[in-house]
């Protein structure tokens, strides 16, 4: 309890479709096959086509690919609109993975580690005593413990 005690009053975030929690270095966006098969119908695709096209399996598991880009490694999906805000294009059916962001695990270990993520996050700068949309502590600890 002690470790989670620095969220105890909440914490405020505010998407502001940057896109930087969606490239950046070389990573993974898990998702499982429930999901596989919203996104595959959400793009028009049999479930085969999209795993072909947009999906690749590390250790067994199902991640979304990446694309190179001046910013990093891009999600197949994030879409660029002039360079300042960016968007999901299949953000009603974007994985659970996606959904939980800020408030994965490691984000909320502890004040100095949330603070960290801040820096590439404007929606997550002002999040203690902030503004944006407010998540009392029970809600993150939720979300949390639905990240995958």
């Amino acid at each position: 309890m002690a470790k989670e005690a620095w969220f105890q009053d909440g914490l405020q975030f505010t998407c502001t479709q940057c896109g930087n929690c969606c490239t950046g270095p070389p990573g993974y966006v898990w998702f499982n096959g429930e999901e596989a098969q919203r996104m595959a119908t959400y793009v028009g695709l049999s479930l085969e086509e999209f795993l072909d096209r947009y999906a690749h399996k590390v250790g067994g598991r199902w991640t979304l690919n990446e694309t190179q880009t001046e910013y990093g490694y891009d999600c197949v999906f994030l879409q660029r609109d002039d360079g300042q805000t960016s968007k999901c294009s299949i953000y009603p059916v974007r994985p659970q993975q996606c959904r939980t962001w800020p408030f994965w695990p490691e984000n909320l270990r502890s004040r100095r580690a949330w603070l960290a993520a801040a820096q590439r996050c404007p929606g997550m700068e002002a999040g203690i005593g902030g503004r944006g949309k407010f998540y009392p502590v029970d809600q993150i600890r939720i979300i949390r413990d639905s990240t995958p």
